[in-house]
Order: structure tokens, then C-alpha cells, then sequence
């Protein structure tokens, strides 16, 4: 049996098993959520130690544990939550101190720590502001917001450009940083990188290659081959092409409109670059951009939906992008990339699955009037977290999309989190409560 007609089969038998279910589970998880938000925010003006202070108060991922200062790339997911859930002061408060850090440092930082001065994370800024703004109409907070937006977007045209016009990851630690990351990238995937012949320039150049994939906020994948240096993601030149569509909005609404069409055009060669780039012929599919070796990966990841989720393809693509559903899909949602044997246990692959990429893709389908199988997907993962926090009382920053659990491969003890697990909980709950389809 293909495996599209066995997806569609399970799609139906899937969501009437879901419609047999009360909404009494899911309800107390979202009861869970609106009580635990207050208790993710800090309020650190001064900092201490390597802490960042800001000027307002921020969420951060976890209500205790780890991760205790405020993330980039997380915090686009949590906010949408948020903003449904009636808080929008926590979200326009992370977002104005996200724009303190971009006029501060020239840059979104990956967290409100010094040890993260070196690089950012995926650009969700723009998404944010523009959320914010269609909630309140704020055109003077706006004007302000373009202007600090177009300095982050300058860093990402200036710092992180290949000679192809694509933009990559990459950072700016000191040696020192390098050295002490090689140890804690060993350390993680479960290997010593130091015994295995290389020399120092090559081991220097691993480090660089590791933190730059932190900045991909994907740390670590198989998607780059350990040289994340080396590749153009189509996820990162989608939010960009996502940044000067927004961009273009923004003058209109500001009565900028002389450079709406700047914008528009820039977003225009963006789109042309992707398809020249990292449009396969034969498969019909995206895939990551290896700029230095003048080729594309053979990975299949989640990182597609990127471009259904910023509409940077036509519908003609989109109808052949959802075949990465055949690769990408399984009982309980999506995988991060396809099941392959790969070097190492990499905790951004298969069978994990983490909930920004369960959101991109449902709003990436739903886009492309997809609906079925934006909803099956949303079913999913709203299950599986359901059926966890009955078990374990918990959220957490990833689950199993084969078992439906937090058995999960990891490369540090993972933490119980509210955050982006909790923003996409609530965002998928509405969508398929209420026919609920996101504004951007």
C-alpha cells in the first residue's frame, strides 16, 4: 500500500478517534498552562553574573530547572500562546526587550546571556512585532520597531551572507569559546573529536561549525554534516523572505510607500535564489544549500513547511512539498528529519519531534488549504501531549512522535518546560476548537 493512501486512511480513522474524547483532558492541560505563565516571568533590569539584565520583565522556557533567561526563536512560539491566552503585556513586553538587545548589540541574541554575545538564533522578530502590532494598532510603537527590525536585518545581509546571495549561520566566538564548545559538542553527541586525527585548524574550524548550528537553533542535526558553516538552510532564507514581506507591510501601514516595493523586490530575488538553489527537479522538494561544494543536501527535514509557513512557494510547489509527509509523518506528529542511519544520535532527528515544528507545519499546510492535513497533524500532537501530561503531570521540550511519549533521544537531561511546548498547545487546541486560523 502507498504510503500516501495509508496516511489518508489513517487520517480518518485517527480523527474520529479523537472526536470519541471529551474535552475534559485537554482542558486541564490548558488550565495547567493559564496558571503556570505567571511563573515563567522574570524581572532582572541589572543582571548579575553572566545574566543580561533587561528592561522589562520576560518569560523564559521553563518554570524552574534550566533554561532561565529568556531565548530567541522559543519565544515566538511561546508568545502566540500567550496572546491567546489574554496575556498580551508578556508578549509585547519580550518583544520590546528583544528590540532593547537589537539596538544594543546590533543583534537578537540566542538568550539574554553574555555567553551568547557571539551569535543569534532563527529571525522570528519581524513575526512578533507584527503579532503585536495587530493586536493593539500601534503605529508609533511600529515606526519605532521597523527601524530597530532593519538594524537585525542588516546584521543577517552583512554577517551571514553567502557568495550566492543566501544567507547562512555562522558566529563570532573567541577561540576560547571554541575550544571549551568542542568539549561540550563531544560531550553531547557522545564522542571525544579530539581523538580522531584531526588537526588544530580542523578541530578550530569543528567548533566554529558547532556553534554555528546553535545559532540554527537546531543543535545539534544531520541536516549540515557537521559543517553548518558550509550550507544555506531553506528555513532561515524563508523567515528572511518572511522579514521583507513584513517589512513591505510595515511601510504601508506606515505610509512608507515608497519603500514598500524595495521590500517586495528584495523578497522577490529571495524567492528566486531559493528555487535556483535548493529546488530538487526530480523529487520536487527543498533542500538545504551547501554553497562551498555546490550542491544540495539529501536530507528531508521539517524545515520545508518553513516555506509553506512564510508562503514563499507557489501552490504548484506546495501540492508536491507535502510529499515530505511520507518521510516526515508518523503516529504522533511530525519528525524533525527523515529515519536514516546517521553519524551520531543527533537530538534534533528522528523519532523527535518539537513542537515549532508541529506549528510551522500546520500553519505551513493550512496556508495552502491543506486542512486535512493540517488538522490530522494538529490531532496529533495535541494527543500525544495530552495523554503525557497525564502521565507525568508535565510538559515537555520534546517528545517521541513514534511511542506518543517524552522517551526521547537527548543530548542533556531534558528539562520540563511551559514555553514553546505550551504556546504551540494552545495555538493547535484553538485551530481545531474553533476552525481557528492565525492572523499574521
Amino acid at each position: 500500500m502507498c504510503v500516501r493512501l495509508w496516511l489518508l486512511i489513517y487520517s480518518v480513522v485517527f480523527l474520529f478517534s479523537c472526536s470519541q474524547k471529551t474535552s475534559s483532558d485537554v482542558e486541564q492541560v490548558r488550565e495547567f498552562i493559564r496558571s503556570s505563565w505567571d511563573k515563567t516571568v522574570r524581572n532582572n533590569q541589572e543582571g548579575d553574573s553572566t545574566l543580561i539584565g533587561l528592561p522589562y520583565p520576560y518569560t523564559v522556557p521553563c518554570i524552574n530547572e534550566g533554561f532561565q533567561e529568556m531565548y530567541y526563536w522559543d519565544t515566538y512560539f511561546t508568545n502566540e500562546g500567550m496572546i491567546l491566552d489574554g496575556h498580551l503585556d508578556y508578549a509585547k513586553n519580550n518583544v520590546d526587550n528583544m528590540l532593547y538587545m537589537v539596538d544594543k548589540f546590533g543583534k537578537m541574541l540566542n538568550g539574554n546571556r553574555t555567553f551568547y554575545l557571539n551569535r543569534s538564533q532563527p529571525p522570528y522578530l519581524s513575526m512578533m512585532v507584527a503579532r503585536v502590532y495587530q493586536e493593539n494598532g500601534d503605529k508609533k510603537w511600529l515606526r519605532k520597531a521597523y527601524e530597530t527590525l532593519k538594524k537585525e536585518y542588516k546584521f543577517w545581509m552583512t554577517e551571514r551572507m553567502s557568495p550566492v546571495g543566501l544567507n547562512h549561520y555562522d558566529n563570532s566566538a573567541t577561540q576560547a569559546s571554541v575550544d571549551s564548545f568542542l568539549c561540550v559538542g563531544s560531550e553531547r553527541l557522545g564522542t571525544d573529536f579530539s581523538k580522531k586525527g584531526l588537526t588544530n585548524e580542523q578541530l578550530n574550524l569543528l567548533g566554529r561549525n558547532l556553534l554555528a548550528e546553535c545559532e540554527s537553533g537546531w543543535d545539534m542535526n544531520p541536516r549540515y554534516e557537521m559543517r553548518c558553516l558550509d550550507f544555506c538552510p531553506i528555513d532561515l532564507n524563508s523567515n528572511l523572505y518572511l522579514y521583507e514581506k513584513n517589512f513591505a507591510y510595515f511601510t504601508r501601514e506606515l505610509g512608507i510607500a515608497d519603500s514598500s516595493k524595495v521590500w517586495l523586490d528584495r523578497a522577490a530575488q529571495r524567492k528566486a535564489l531559493l528555487k535556483k538553489y535548493c529546488y530538487n527537479k526530480a523529487d520536487k522538494l527543498y533542500y538545504d544549500y551547501d554553497y562551498v561544494n555546490n550542491r544540495q543536501s539529501d536530507i528531508v527535514s521539517a524545515a520545508v513547511f518553513s516555506l509553506m509557513y512564510a508562503k514563499v512557494v507557489d501552490q504548484s510547489e506546495a501540492n508536491d512539498l507535502v510529499k515530505a509527509l511520507d518521510k516526515l509523518e508518523f503516529e504522533y506528529g511530525v519528525s524533525t528529519c527523515e529515519n536514516r542511519d546517521y553519524q551520531y544520535s543527533y537530538q534534533w532527528s528522528y523519532p523527535n519531534g518539537w513542537a515549532p515544528l508541529q506549528y510551522l507545519a500546520v500553519r505551513g499546510l493550512d496556508n495552502y488549504g491543506f486542512r486535512n492535513e493540517a488538522q490530522r497533524i494538529a490531532h496529533k500532537y495535541v494527543d500525544m501531549v495530552t495523554n503525557t501530561y497525564k502521565t507525568t503531570g508535565h510538559l515537555w521540550e520534546k517528545y517521541n512522535i513514534r511511542k506518543g511519549n517524552a522517551d526521547v533521544r537527548n543530548e542533556y537531561e531534558m528539562p520540563t518546560m511551559l514555553g514553546w511546548s505550551a504556546g504551540v498547545y494552545v495555538y493547535l487546541t484553538d485551530y481545531l476548537d474553533d476552525g481557528f486560523k492565525m492572523k499574521r
